[in-house]
């Protein structure tokens, strides 16, 4: 269960930064926030591939 704790740590950390970049307009948020949603990009795509390894190997 840490990927799934991972991700929701990401995806927390995105909703913070989110909000202070569309509501208060704080343009450092924005780019926190476009690493947050690279980090959940690879992230995901790690977890694919470990999926999909796992499937092969059954």
């Amino acid at each position: 269960m840490s990927r799934i704790d991972d991700i929701n740590n990401v995806v927390e950390e995105l909703q913070v930064e989110m909000q202070k970049f569309y509501e208060k307009g704080n343009k450092a948020a924005g780019t926190r926030a476009r690493k947050h949603l690279m980090t959940l990009k690879n992230l995901s795509h790690e977890i694919r591939q470990e999926i999909q390894a796992k499937k092969n190997s059954m």
